[in-house]
């Protein structure tokens, strides 16, 4: 009995993903054409993308426009976060060095409930939000809120998938410190405070942020301008929910903020709407991509390293022509900028944060510009500095480095044949040079492309095994990379009863895949 192809491809993690560079930064301000169209946002936000990204932006506008200030010149979406400012012992509010532009992933993870159904582009006039920009707490069903999250094999027998649970565990703040081994992606959930960053995350903290991928297939947005969009039940892939069965691209951002210019220097950070902890962080994405480049691309741009440049479709820019990229002068910008927008958003900006949002703490929503009741920051995980990755040295890049550590192997167990090994998504970047307090632009010192290192000895790295759940099947999926392969052992054995498991497949391969199967009755 052979293990079908789409079981292999879902267990393997074979699928393919490229890595959208967005190294320019249109601008820093209030503009969100989603939640406030043709007027103010709420808050300031980092843009990157289409300079025709407007408080009035369309389709059209975005298509139509001179250029990107990310690398593919077919891509002409926008993407944009809420920037972080660290407030002063004194109540002055600076905006935070932002280190690389934005990296925004496009995952080709199929549905796992129906891999055949295949991925599809984002149709024109597409865009949606992930995350929630009033919440103010961490609640997942079930659980401690101290605890860090368990396996995701065991989150749907734990009754941890409801889109409420997913929401929250698709926000991540990643701690850099390149003397020591990365943490995974999506690990911690929350913003840790200053003390914490300090002593902890020498080259700052990147936040992450995954948008759901399963559509209902009809609509292009919807009136909160998420519920037209649902998360696999893994966050970044798995089963979609009825309803949501077409697949869209997996789009994952990061944003590398300079905390450690701030080292020592007495205040806290704060989201530019107006959230300490971080449980309010969000992303917006208005498709710009032309529909049948873009299914194009995801039918060819296969290659499992993730960069751009292995996709012979695409045209590539180079970094200092995204970073000229700027908004074009329509008249609703001029008017937003010379009128309400009379505000300063770089460098330090007052004493309240633009837009004059202030500081909400929970664990109630944060309610618009009335003032918090209480200062109490809610409890958060139990998360200290955990690596997500064995790594054999700190040479750091953006993007996405996998490195596995050679250790040794040893005999495998009854239920399997052999010790694997796989890596995780770090996605850290390692800026070239610190970045000063006290700036009134965002940096964007960028570091060389990525590059593969591959072991000589062909050692392997034994991490985890992994499991498919498919009717009363429990597939276990064991995962070996060594130089130029990865090779996938699946044993199957016969439930006993209903498990309720799901796999956690590889987030990224850098090399060949290979697949070998034994079975057991």
């Amino acid at each position: 009995m052979k293990v079908s192809v789409a079981i292999l491809a879902v267990a393997g993690g074979a699928e393919a993903f490229w890595r959208m560079e967005c190294r320019g930064t249109l601008a820093v301000g209030r503009i969100d054409p989603l939640l406030n169209y043709g007027e103010p946002a709420a808050h300031v936000h980092s843009i990157h993308g289409s300079s025709g990204f407007s408080d009035k932006a369309g389709f059209e506008d975005l298509v139509g426009a001179d250029c990107t200030s990310c690398a593919v010149t077919q891509d002409m979406s926008a993407y944009w976060t809420p920037s972080l400012y660290f407030q002063h012992a004194n109540g002055s509010f600076e905006l935070v060095p932002q280190v690389g532009g934005l990296l925004s992933y496009y995952f080709l993870f199929k549905d796992a409930a129906n891999p055949n159904s295949g991925i599809k582009a984002f149709p024109p006039g597409f865009g949606m939000l992930a995350g929630d920009a009033a919440r103010r707490n961490y609640t997942i069903a079930g659980s401690n809120v101290k605890d860090v999250d368990p396996e995701k094999s065991a989150w749907a027998s734990l009754g941890q998938t409801s889109q409420a649970d997913l929401t929250q565990r698709a926000i991540g703040f990643n701690c850099l410190n390149y003397n020591k081994p990365p943490e995974g992606t999506l690990y911690r959930h929350y913003m840790p405070d200053k003390d914490y960053l300090d002593a902890n995350c020498a080259d700052g903290i990147r936040a992450e942020i995954m948008f759901p991928s399963c559509w209902n297939g009809k609509d292009l947005d919807s009136d909160d301008h998420r519920s037209h969009m649902a998360y696999p039940d893994l966050v970044m892939n798995g089963n979609c929910p009825k309803g949501f069965e077409t697949k869209l691209p997996g789009l994952m951002y990061e944003t590398i903020w300079a905390t450690n210019a701030f080292v020592g220097k007495p205040g806290q950070f704060v989201f530019s709407n107006g959230d300490v902890q971080g449980f309010g962080y969000h992303a917006d994405f208005m498709n710009g991509w032309d529909e049948d480049f873009l299914q194009q691309a995801v039918e060819t741009c296969t290659n499992d390293s993730g960069k751009i440049q292995d996709c012979p479709i695409f045209n590539i820019q180079s970094e200092d022509v995204q970073r000229k990229c700027t908004f074009e002068k329509s008249d609703s910008l001029v008017k937003l900028f010379q009128g309400p927008l009379n505000e300063k958003v770089t460098g330090v900006v007052g004493d309240s944060l633009p837009g004059n949002v202030p500081i909400a703490y929970g664990p109630e929503p944060a309610n618009g510009h009335k003032t918090a009741s209480h200062t109490t920051l809610v409890e958060v995980p139990t998360a200290t500095y955990s690596q997500g990755a064995t790594v054999t040295n700190g040479d750091y890049k953006p993007g996405g480095i996998f490195k596995a550590a050679k250790v040794a192997t040893s005999a495998a167990g009854s239920a399997v044949d052999s010790i694997v090994s796989t890596t995780t998504l770090v996605s850290i970047a390692k800026p070239s040079s610190v970045v000063p307090s006290s700036t009134t632009e965002a940096s964007s010192v960028i570091t060389e492309a990525p590059s593969v290192v591959a072991e000589e000895d062909g050692e392997f790295t034994a991490i985890r095994t992994e499991y498919i759940t498919n009717g009363n099947v429990v597939s276990m999926v064991v995962i070996k990379e060594a130089l130029e392969y990865v090779t996938v052992t699946t044993t199957t054995v016969t439930a006993v009863q209903t498990v309720q498991a799901r796999q956690y497949s590889q987030h990224l391969h850098r090399h060949k895949v290979r697949h070998a199967a034994n079975h057991r009755a």
